[in-house]
């Protein structure tokens, strides 16, 4: 019961952190140079009609006037019209933000998944050359951008060996499946669609795997760390005296208190792809959410630009708390802490 309400706390923190946001990032676009009214409409269209365009999005009126329009929108899920697309900014997230979580879901469980086991086989076999390996590539990982990695794949597994599909998320010749999560791959296999399914998959694995290697370094070194240090607590001698196996003390008892460490900086990796997307988006011409955050920021589409932030921070926010529940299920002292603050 405790636990609820901490969290009920951390929802309702949660929820002034989201304002303050919208307040902050809603002021940096509008101290931005240039007039979004005569950029949307170009150099050549008459003043009169910029000024009518401008009183249409309250940018006439002060600062405070217009944040209130938007706030008062936003609520009801209105975030405005995009200079950019000439439509409703909410019908282009309802359209891109798809294509990006599902690349975002794709590449935590490669991050995830595999990190998780380059550490634990890295700690496993400290200092010998299975874990020189892991630290070799840990080093490359962590120090390579996401969007070199891209460009080499796309050179050799799209161009040279002619593997894998370079571009968008399904072949021309395929038809896209009926939407009812926007998911690809999850849509086909609903509509029975297994052809559909595995052209959509093969066009995940270069740009999720190019965006998992630098997190997936880092939760390896992480792992291996956090399980090293914790080899030489007095528990796993205590366990090793009484001759049970090495791997059962690694699977049981050491995985659940190291991977505490792990599983926090996972969220926080997990939720910074929709952000760093998007030059990954941009070399594999990915329809997502993230490309059209750096078009719309070209072009000074004010309600386009607070919106793809605005999402941005709500999905922080989200998996953060995901986070806290996970980390206080591995983790008792989580929960008595909560319970011990009221």
């Amino acid at each position: 019961m405790h636990f609820i309400k901490f969290l009920a706390r951390r929802i309702g923190h949660s929820v002034f952190v989201i304002l303050g946001l919208s307040i902050l990032v809603f002021l940096i676009a509008r101290v931005m140079p240039g007039d979004p009214a005569r950029m949307a409409l170009g150099p050549r269209a008459p003043e009169a009609v910029v000024q009518r365009f401008r009183e249409e999005l309250h940018l006439d009126k002060p600062i405070y006037v217009q944040y209130y329009y938007w706030l008062r929108g936003a609520v009801q899920g209105d975030f405005g019209m995009s200079l950019f697309t000439k439509r409703n900014v909410a019908h282009d997230v309802k359209e891109f933000l798809p294509a990006t979580l599902e690349l975002m879901v794709c590449t935590g469980i490669i991050f995830t998944v595999f990190g998780i086991l380059l550490g634990v086989a890295s700690a496993r076999y400290a200092n010998k050359w299975p874990d020189n390996v892991v630290r070799v590539f840990s080093y490359l990982g962590v120090c390579t951008p996401a969007y070199v990695f891209g460009i080499l794949f796309l050179l050799l597994f799209g161009y040279v060996f002619n593997l894998l599909p370079t571009i968008g998320r399904l072949s021309p010749e395929l038809e896209y499946p009926a939407h009812a999560t926007g998911f690809i791959t999850i849509d086909s296999i609903i509509a029975g669609d297994f052809r559909a399914f595995w052209d959509g998959l093969k066009h995940l694995i270069m740009p999720s795997v190019a965006l998992a290697l630098g997190p997936m370094a880092q939760e390896a070194r992480i792992t291996r760390s956090s399980m090293t240090e914790n080899l030489q607590r007095d528990f796993i001698a205590l366990e090793r005296s009484q001759a049970i196996p090495e791997r059962r003390i690694m699977t049981r008892y050491l995985m659940r208190i190291s991977i505490i460490p792990t599983v926090s900086v996972l969220g926080l990796d997990f939720a910074s792809q929709l952000g760093w997307a998007f030059l990954v988006e941009l070399i594999f011409n990915w329809p997502g959410l993230s490309r059209y955050g750096i078009n719309v920021m070209l072009h000074k589409d004010l309600n386009a630009i607070v919106a793809v932030i605005m999402i941005i921070g709500l999905v922080f926010l989200v998996v953060n708390i995901v986070v806290d529940i996970i980390v206080a299920g591995l983790d008792p002292r989580i929960r008595l802490g909560a319970e011990r603050s009221k």
